[in-house]
C-alpha cells in the first residue's frame, strides 16, 4: 500500500461516491473499486457498507480512516518543513526603496548577515509599486516601503520613522538657521518628489497642514537626484535624516530640523499573509521591528 492508494480512500470517504473520486484521481470507477478491495484483502477488513447509500464506512474502515489520515497529514508536515529547510538554506529575496535600502535599512543588513553568515540574503532598490506587486506575486519574501500601504493579502508591521530634515545648500539664505520654522518655507523654490511617490503625499499633507505654499520648480522619482538638485543651489527640499548624513558631513549640504513639530516619515516591513518565513527571514523581520537587542 502507498500513499496515493491512502490519499484515494481519504477522498473516496469524504466524498461518498466511486465515479467522483475515480475523476478526481484520473482514473475509472472501476479501479477505484479495485484498490479498496485490494485494502480489504490486504487486512481482511470490510471498510465500507455498500448497502447504503451514499456508502458509509464500517467501524473497522473508521479506524482505518483516521490512522490514514495521519499517516498523510504526517508526510504533508514532513514534505513542509523539509521545504522551509530548504529555502532557509538557499536565500532570502528582500526588496527596499532605494532611500530606505541605502541608509536606514544598512545596519540592519550588518547585524543580520552576522548572525547568518551562510543565508544569501539578495536586497534589490525598486520603487514601492514594484515592491508591492513583488510581493503579490510571491517573487520576493520582504518588501521595506516608506508610508506603507494597506492590503488585504499584505501585512505591514512598523520600521522606522524617519526624520524629516529642511535641506539646503550652504550657499542658501535659510542654511544659517539651526532650527527652522516651516513658515519659513513659504513661497520657497521646492525640489520635490514626483507626484506619484507616497512621500510626495505625505510631504504636501504636512506643508498643508500648516498652511504653507511653496513653489514646487523640479520633480524626481528618488532622492539621489533631489540631492543633486539641492546642491546646486536650484531650491530647496525636505528628506529623511538618513539619506543625507554623507552630503552633510561632506559640507555639500546643510540639514536643519523643524522647530515647530518632529515631522517624520513612517517605513513599514511589508510581507505576504499567506507566505511562510523562513528562520533566517523570519529573525531578520524580527529584527527590524526591534523584537531583539540590537545594538545600533
Amino acid at each position: 500500500m502507498n500513499l496515493e492508494t491512502l490519499q484515494l480512500f481519504c477522498d473516496l470517504v469524504e466524498m461518498k461516491n466511486f465515479s467522483r473520486t475515480g475523476q478526481l484521481h484520473g482514473i475509472s470507477q472501476s479501479a477505484v473499486s479495485q484498490q479498496v478491495a485490494q485494502i480489504e484483502l490486504e487486512h481482511k477488513i470490510q471498510l465500507f457498507d455498500r448497502k447504503k447509500r451514499p456508502i458509509e464506512l464500517t467501524g473497522p474502515g473508521e479506524i482505518f480512516y483516521r490512522a490514514s489520515k495521519d499517516i498523510l497529514d504526517r508526510y504533508n508536515q514532513l514534505q513542509s518543513d523539509l521545504s522551509l529547510l530548504s529555502r532557509s538554506i538557499c536565500r532570502i529575496r528582500m526588496a527596499s526603496i532605494f532611500s530606505i535600502g541605502m541608509h536606514t535599512l544598512q545596519p540592519y543588513i550588518k547585524k543580520f548577515i552576522k548572525a547568518f553568515p551562510d543565508v544569501n540574503l539578495a536586497v534589490e532598490y525598486l520603487d514601492a509599486k514594484d515592491i508591492y506587486d513583488l510581493l503579490l506575486r510571491g517573487s520576493i519574501d520582504i518588501g521595506v516601503v516608506a508610508i506603507p500601504k494597506r492590503n488585504r493579502n499584505l501585512q505591514v508591521f512598523p520600521f522606522e520613522n524617519e526624520p524629516l530634515l529642511l535641506v539646503c545648500s550652504p550657499e542658501h539664505p535659510l542654511s544659517k538657521q539651526e532650527r527652522m520654522d516651516v513658515h519659513l518655507l513659504q513661497g520657497e523654490k521646492f525640489i520635490a518628489f514626483a507626484k506619484d511617490i507616497p512621500t510626495r503625499v505625505h510631504l504636501d499633507s504636512l506643508l498643508k497642514e500648516y498652511n504653507v505654499s511653496v513653489q514646487t520648480i523640479m520633480e524626481f522619482d528618488n532622492t539621489e537626484t533631489i540631492k543633486r538638485a539641492i546642491e546646486i543651489n536650484a531650491g530647496i527640499g525636505i528628506l529623511p535624516k538618513a539619506s543625507v548624513q554623507t552630503e552633510v558631513t561632506a559640507g555639500t549640504l546643510v540639514a536643519i530640523p523643524f522647530s515647530n513639530e518632529h515631522f517624520y516619515r513612517p517605513t513599514g516591513i511589508v510581507v505576504r499573509k499567506d507566505h511562510q518565513l523562513n528562520k533566517a527571514a523570519q529573525y531578520l523581520v524580527d529584527l527590524m521591528r526591534k523584537e531583539f537587542d540590537t545594538s545600533l
